[in-house]
């Protein structure tokens, strides 16, 4: 006789991963062992500290709350509702539970057996992968030894446990419903229903035009806006956000928050011209406890306080470590962490709007200069910003200006508190000479760079890196576009420029005779920003500005468009940014170490390998100051 409550256990776990990965015959006899267990609201599943149980546990209905508790506070950091899975610490790690888990409504889980399910996910690594996910996802810290090594004693995933979760592949489904333009509404819902899918796709020559969701379900039919008898087309959202299938799963969760979007649709080369392979939707991503960056950029949005805000920099950090730690690619690196920056940046802005006496009186940007501006501020060194508002009538223009740097001394306290050191060179908004509208920007970029002296061009450096972090984007393009046309076949500004970019020759004695600082504080000390960062950024800049490559500020990255523009340099423009990134990367893990900006290294601390790749950083500098000098015809250095 056919065990009902087995096979509806079995039909439910089979809409969910990882259960969804096993054969028939495998979940039926799972689902045969199942407990299901009914919990009022506000009971406790399992308590910290707690002995591991013999299950771990899926919610069928109902909501689950994983919270931490610190000086009798509590603290949740994640959730769970129908489909996800909790409690997996005893089938990795032969420990307690490491935080406490609790009903937030009535709620009915499955209890699934470790004795007969360890011996199933053992013998299949895509399950073995995601419930490594899942399990790293509640664990305190990533980058913990139980994690590295127990894991991968327990399974024998050596060769997954050194990949950190945020970036692993996303867990993109291969299962996917498609439609035409033309099908019928209320044929789609069907069709999802029987295919057990939350979503469809709209293809036109098997290229992705627009996607439907069961929310646009909810929101256009339920709601009597649209008949089941119109075509999918009329309620497709379009166009459709695409990415190829090896997008990471921080790529993706970012990317949801950014478009307000819970689908991602997957092609083969990443754009909507080429047909679709996979779909990844926001419930197959496991939002992890921690340090996981969507968790942290939906804390920062939520902050309250100044105090939140430092303490999730703190998280920040770790996070920052534990990618130097595992090598993940500083590319990913680098635009994960400028996210969670700008992010705090733009929250700070927002609450401090908000102790202002009255609204913004007219529109304005806060731009975020120097290597914030550049996407490369891993650390956190000292502030670079200013304002540009828009243009207002003379008798008003103080009275407008007094408001801004109002608003820019609060922005720019806040941001030393959360850990952001003042500009030492005061080049902050709230300073007045940096917070103009856009017709005084726009005159001051008109002297700097038709009369440009050694001032001008140092000013030059520093504000031609900028990027919105709040505000009206027209006012920073508007400024961008009257830049660009300042320096457009501006030969004499831009061998002025060059000049100043090989102001610091490569270090070519690096070995035979260190160029260290001779006194002060860093005595025998290497300035890394100096003798390597600055000279690469600069060139980065100045070849940017030829070419008016606009919109792109990050150093590698202009580098590589570079190689694209100029085939006969490739190489050399392809090893600049290697050479940028690599840098970059010292800078980072010396900060780390010593818990400061990371721009002075210790010579003993260098190994082999380190200097080696230090040497060919600065080969490749000394090669790219050698064709400026040669294509700008510079003889002296400014």
């Amino acid at each position: 006789m056919r065990n009902t409550i087995a096979s509806r256990v079995a039909d439910f776990l089979r809409g969910y991963p990882p259960f969804r990965l096993l054969k028939e015959e495998q979940l039926l006899e799972i689902a045969g062992e199942v407990k299901v267990i009914y919990f009022e609201k506000g009971e406790k599943i399992f308590n910290k500290g707690e002995k591991g149980h013999e299950f771990f546990y899926v919610v069928n209905k109902g909501a689950v709350a994983l919270f931490k508790e610190e000086n009798q506070l509590f603290e949740t950091v994640d959730e769970c509702d129908e489909g996800d899975v909790l409690g997996l610490r005893p089938l990795f790690a032969q420990e307690n539970y490491q935080l406490t888990a609790g009903t937030e409504e009535e709620s009915i889980l499955y209890a699934i057996p470790i004795s007969i399910f360890k011996p199933v996910a053992e013998n299949n690594p895509s399950v073995t992968n995601f419930l490594i996910q899942s399990f790293a996802s509640n664990t305190r810290n990533p980058y913990s030894i139980v994690r590295d090594e127990t894991l991968s004693s327990e399974l024998d995933i050596s060769s997954r446990s050194s990949h950190l979760f945020e970036l692993q592949p996303a867990p993109v489904r291969k299962r996917l419903v498609e439609v035409s333009p033309e099908t019928i509404i209320r044929e789609a819902a069907g069709l999802m229903s029987r295919k057990k899918v939350g979503s469809v796709i709209v293809t036109s020559n098997k290229l992705p035009i627009g996607i439907v969701t069961d929310e646009d379900f909810r929101k256009q039919i339920a709601a009597g806006s649209f008949s089941v008898e119109n075509p999918i087309s009329s309620i497709m959202s379009s166009p459709v956000i695409c990415y190829p299938s090896s997008l990471t799963i921080a790529q993706a969760q970012l990317t949801m928050m950014k478009h307000r979007i819970n689908h991602i649709c997957v092609t083969r080369d990443g754009t909507p011209n080429t047909e679709v392979t996979g779909i990844l939707s926001e419930h197959d991503i496991r939002v992890s406890e921690g340090n996981n960056p969507s968790v942290l950029i939906k804390a920062i949005k939520r902050a309250g306080s100044t105090k939140e805000l430092k303490k999730i920099r703190h998280k920040i950090v770790l996070l920052l470590k534990g990618y130097i730690d595992q090598n993940i690619p500083l590319t990913h690196i680098s635009r994960i962490i400028f996210e969670l920056n700008d992010a705090t940046i733009k929250r700070v802005v927002e609450r401090c709007i908000e102790k202002m006496t009255g609204p913004p009186p007219v529109k304005f940007a806060w731009l975020s200069l120097g290597s914030q501006g550049r996407k490369e501020q891993l650390l956190y060194t000292d502030q670079d910003n200013a304002i540009v508002f828009g243009d207002v009538p003379d008798e008003s223009l103080e009275n407008t200006r007094e408001y801004f740097l109002q608003l820019a001394r609060k922005v720019n306290k806040r941001l030393n508190i959360i850990g952001y050191e003042f500009c030492p060179a005061d080049v902050m908004a709230k300073n007045p000479d940096w917070c103009l509208s856009l017709e005084e920007w726009k005159e001051k970029f008109t002297v700097w760079i038709n009369k440009p002296g050694a001032d001008e061009i140092l000013l030059c450096s520093i504000f031609f890196d900028y990027d919105i972090s709040y505000g009206d984007v027209e006012l920073s393009n508007s400024l961008s576009d009257h830049i660009f046309e300042l320096t457009e076949n501006n030969k004499r500004f831009l061998t002025i420029l060059g000049s100043s970019a090989i102001r610091n020759p490569s270090p070519l004695g690096f070995f035979r005779n260190f160029l260290v600082e001779q006194d002060g504080e860093k005595k025998d000390h290497f300035d890394l920003k100096k003798r390597g960062i600055l000279p690469v950024t600069d060139a980065g800049r100045l070849l940017a500005v030829e070419y008016q490559i606009k919109n792109l500020n990050n150093t590698a990255e202009r580098f590589e468009k570079l190689a694209e523009l100029e085939s006969r340099n490739k190489e050399l423009f392809l090893a600049c940014s290697y050479a940028s990134k690599s840098l970059l990367k010292f800078r980072t893990k010396s900060g780390l170490l010593n818990r400061d900006s990371g721009r002075y290294i210790k010579l003993e601390t260098l190994s082999k390998e380190e200097k080696i790749k230090l040497k060919r950083s600065f080969k490749t500098i000394k090669e790219v100051q050698d064709l400026i000098k040669v294509r700008y015809e510079i003889s002296s250095v400014l």
